[in-house]
């Protein structure tokens, strides 16, 4: 089955999409994304992601392509369009084409491209790698210093990706300065002692959409949270582990560099907090 896409206003078969092959996004990575859920056909934490995406925006002096309202319209009229019930909305907003390449941004009135696709993933919430837990390892963080950005120069964490795979696991998490940042894709947490540590926000970590929401469930779960800064060390003694996602939601972490935590299966906490999660997420779906 063709999906229909949209791209700058026009509803098209994904075989009809083109963009400029002198788009900044595709010359320059000049770009920021979005991916929302989809469960039950609704979309999971869409307000988050819409804020974030301007949050985004703003911080590169990029013109919105829209408003919140029509960005909205769009997403629903995908997942109605392409029978979406468990998958996601991938939203990719560039700077724009002047019709050349150059290092300077091009006229401030030069048209924003926005593109946005669905993808369809059955079994998304009921995830049988969730009842597994995740293999990690680590690896070093090279990446530039505005993470809290969410742009599309995703070569690295695709690297990272590829280093877990080919060592046997399922996803890698990022060292830097001796400490832990996050995973390629994820934002990551231990648990000592019934305490859920994880990173705290700034320009080194993404600002997770699904980690807000998680924190707020646990705490209102009376969970206690440290955000602080942690050592690989440390997440290989924790009695368990996992990282939070849009696509992903809360994934358990069963081992970390070839360490076992725990006794090798999710956690107690972390499979509570993706029950919660799901619970809360899917009533507030719009």
């Amino acid at each position: 089955m063709t999906r229909t896409v949209y791209v700058n206003g026009d509803y098209l078969p994904e075989t009809e999409a083109k963009v400029s092959i002198f788009d900044r996004g595709f010359l320059m990575a000049d770009a920021v994304y979005e991916v929302t859920s989809v469960l039950g056909g609704k979309l999971i934490d869409f307000e988050g992601h819409a804020v974030r995406l301007k949050r985004s925006l703003d911080e590169l002096d990029m013109a919105e392509p829209c408003t919140k309202e029509e960005l909205l319209e769009i997403h629903r009229k995908l997942v109605e369009l392409n029978g979406i019930d468990e998958g996601l909305v991938y939203l990719q907003v560039t700077r724009g084409s002047d019709g050349d390449r150059d290092f300077v941004f091009p006229a401030a009135d030069t048209k924003p491209t926005i593109v946005l696709f669905t993808q369809n993933k059955p079994g998304l919430a009921d995830s049988a790698a969730a009842k597994v837990g995740a293999k990690i390892i680590s690896i070093e963080d090279i990446r530039w210093g505005r993470r809290d950005i969410k742009t599309v120069q995703l070569l690295y964490p695709s690297m990272g990706k590829m280093m877990a795979k080919k060592a046997g696991a399922d996803d890698a998490w990022m060292i830097e300065d001796g400490h832990v940042t996050e995973g390629t894709s994820n934002n990551a947490y231990f648990v000592k002692d019934g305490v859920i540590v994880t990173r705290p926000l700034s320009n080194d970590i993404l600002h997770g959409i699904t980690r807000k929401a998680v924190l707020r469930m646990a705490e209102e779960a009376q969970l206690k949270v440290e955000e602080r800064l942690f050592t690989i060390d440390e997440a290989k003694a924790a009695d368990e582990a996992f990282t939070t996602s849009a696509s992903a939601f809360v994934m358990p972490v069963v081992e970390i560099d070839g360490v076992a935590l725990g006794d090798g299966t999710p956690g107690p906490i972390a499979k509570r907090l993706r029950e919660i999660y799901l619970e809360e997420s899917i009533k507030a779906a719009v």
